[in-house]
């Protein structure tokens, strides 16, 4: 397998890339890119879930129920409590209690919730919301709920709900702004009476247009983002959004499926409520739209605070979670759990072919993961063979010491750290598990990569490229982040977005480009005379007859290449697909999110001979048809 960099940096004399696309070297794994997310960021709640409202069914904690406010206009008086002796669910057995003493129309009182630093507002667009209220008396409705401009006080949208007395009951509503509203994500919403009376309210919800309209669905442009990657899989539910901060925060996913009332939410391990309103049904469905299939990750008794069930009985129930796991997402109808999917509205099973056990067990030092994993892997084997098992505790150094099918490494590095990994893999053994690179990043740049960022990324790329006989699968992590003043906690995260926009990082593009143009098979390569910071892959697209070569000049000098492309014949055009910055600094913004995008040209190709350079600090896509 050839070396990617030789030589001296910046030599004068063009380097040598020989390519021969009639030679096979292996087999590239068409599952090679995917995607990894977890709540983290804010990817779901304020992010990716089409939810609006910030803390619908009003969780509280020391600060009360935030962000939710009591909202008088003029001279009204009401207050606001939390009462934990009515609900409209077991699972959320408590409600907010308005208790209004003076109101009327003009003065209005009421609640109001600011959602997740704001509400995307657009013209011409329907939202469509629910809440659930009980009254004793319907004189105090009806509740008017109102989007609300927070500079202007105007009013975007604007809708009725009548009230019912008697028990509990779900009430369905529509905003509906005007063509000529304005695009907005500085707004709040309120849900105020105009008469005196107590309600109680619960759930309280505002959905945004959904990708393919699904009922309960994703936020459009942020899986149209995640579309243009061309994934072939996706990680869920999330590395340690799986194993929560505690064991008893673990992700419990039968308490995540069935009507949304029924789901008491649970802590994600990065310090907010997750209302479970994005379920594991609603992963599934989000595989369903993206066309991709699921990797399926099951607890595996390690927490993030280092504890662990014991071997034995005290694991048998969590296996036994993730025996009924396997059954929802794949058992056909007359299965206890494939008939629960279908009452829950998905009778068709879902396309399976990898479990992963557990998350980052190489940082369970107490060294009970071989135990763990066994109990696990001889359950699903015996019941489902077919599937190949991940285990999770081999990283790098660490060597995995279970008998799995597939290995999931994780790395997160600097750009000259990631750069200089990118021969990691090359030597090494074949005859172990196969890898999944199940979350990987260049660090450099927040809240979303920068150029260098990208530069080390598409380094790593190449790296996966050329050694894709050995891993079948890799995964960037985190993929989405809030970028809104608290909504991230980790950076660097891939792509970027607000209440109303969303943006692609430099990274973001390189990982679509290289994905995008992807061979079947790696074919044999040489090159002399680079410099040491560039990188390259080649693979063919055998049927298409398509030589897909990627170009890495992370340096800040251009490299003139000679290429011999033996087994092109003829004159030839060359797609050129580029990335460049100007500094490794350099980065796209909600403000400038074109900064850095893909720019395309063309070149002719005389016959097997070509001069080309790839200028400075730039990745190249090149497409050549033979």
């Amino acid at each position: 397998m050839a070396a990617t960099f030789a030589g001296a940096q910046g030599a004068a004399a063009p380097a040598q890339l020989h390519v021969n696309v009639a030679h096979n070297v292996s087999s590239v794994s068409p599952t090679l890119y995917g995607l990894m997310t977890e709540e983290i960021n804010h990817s779901y709640e304020g992010g990716l879930y089409g939810e609006m409202v910030q803390n619908r069914s009003f969780h509280a904690d020391w600060e009360g129920e935030p962000p939710w406010d009591l909202v008088r206009h003029g001279d009204a008086v009401a207050t606001r409590s939390l009462d934990s002796s009515t609900g409209p669910s077991t699972a959320l057995s408590f409600s907010m209690k308005l208790a209004v003493s003076s109101a009327s129309p003009g003065n209005e009182a009421g609640l109001t919730n600011p959602g997740f630093w704001g509400y995307g507002v657009k013209p011409g667009t329907t939202y469509s919301g629910s809440l659930y209220a009980r009254v004793d008396d319907a004189g105090i409705g009806p509740i008017t709920v109102r989007m609300v401009n927070n500079a202007t006080g105007e009013t975007a949208a604007e809708a009725q709900v009548n009230l019912l007395a008697g028990p509990w009951q779900r009430y369905a509503y529509k905003l509906v702004t005007s063509r000529t509203v304005k695009p907005s994500i500085a707004n709040h919403l309120e849900f105020t009476v105009s008469h005196a009376g107590t309600v109680w309210l619960q759930s309280v919800s505002l959905m945004q247009p959904t990708f393919h309209n699904r009922p309960n669905g994703n936020r459009i442009d942020l899986m149209e983002r995640m579309a243009a990657m061309h994934p072939a899989f996706l990680r869920l539910p999330g590395g340690n959004y799986l194993e929560g901060a505690r064991q008893k925060d673990w992700y419990d996913w039968k308490k995540t499926i069935g009507p949304l009332i029924d789901r008491p939410g649970h802590p994600s391990p990065w310090f907010y409520w997750s209302t479970d309103g994005f379920g594991l049904l609603e992963f599934l469905e989000w595989c369903e739209d993206l066309k991709v299939e699921p990797v399926l990750a099951v607890y595996a008794g390690f927490s993030l605070d280092g504890s662990h069930v014991a071997t034995g009985k005290d694991m048998e129930p969590y296996v036994q979670s993730a025996l009924d796991e396997i059954e929802y997402v794949t058992g056909n109808i007359s299965t206890k759990w494939g008939a629960e999917r279908a009452r829950d509205g998905h009778p068709a099973p879902f396309p399976l072919h990898y479990i992963e056990i557990g998350n980052e067990d190489y940082l369970d030092h107490s060294g009970s993961y071989t135990a763990r994993f066994a109990q696990f892997a001889e359950a699903i084997r015996r019941r489902y063979p077919q599937y190949k098992l991940i285990s999770t505790d081999g990283n790098s150094e660490y060597a995995t010491r279970v008998n799995a099918d597939v290995s999931d490494e994780h790395y997160y590095k600097s750009p000259s750290d990631m750069m200089d990994l990118a021969h990691h893999y090359d030597a090494a053994p074949r005859n172990g598990p196969k890898i999944f690179v199940g979350e990987w990043a260049t660090r450099s740049g927040s809240p979303t990569p920068n150029f260098g960022d990208a530069l080390g990324d598409a380094a790593w790329m190449t790296s996966m490229e050329r050694n894709s006989d050995l891993i079948v699968m890799a995964s960037y992590a985190p993929l989405l982040t809030n970028v809104s003043p608290g909504g991230m906690e980790w950076p660097t995260d891939l792509i970027g977005f607000d209440a109303g926009t969303t943006y692609g990082s430099p990274s973001y593009w390189a990982q679509c480009l290289f994905a995008a143009h992807l061979g079947e098979h790696t074919v044999e390569s040489s090159v002399a005379g680079v410099g040491p910071r560039f990188f390259y892959s080649a693979t063919v697209s055998a049927q298409a007859k398509v030589l897909h070569l990627k170009l890495v000049n992370a340096s800040t000098v251009k490299q003139p290449l000679a290429l011999r492309l033996e087994g092109v014949q003829g004159a030839h055009i060359a797609r050129i697909t580029s990335l460049h910055a100007a500094t490794m600094e350099a980065t796209n913004s909600l403000s400038d999110p074109l900064a850095i995008h893909p720019v395309e040209s063309v070149a002719t190709i005389a016959g097997s001979a070509w001069e080309h350079t790839v200028p400075a600090l730039t990745i190249e896509v090149v497409d050549i048809r033979y």
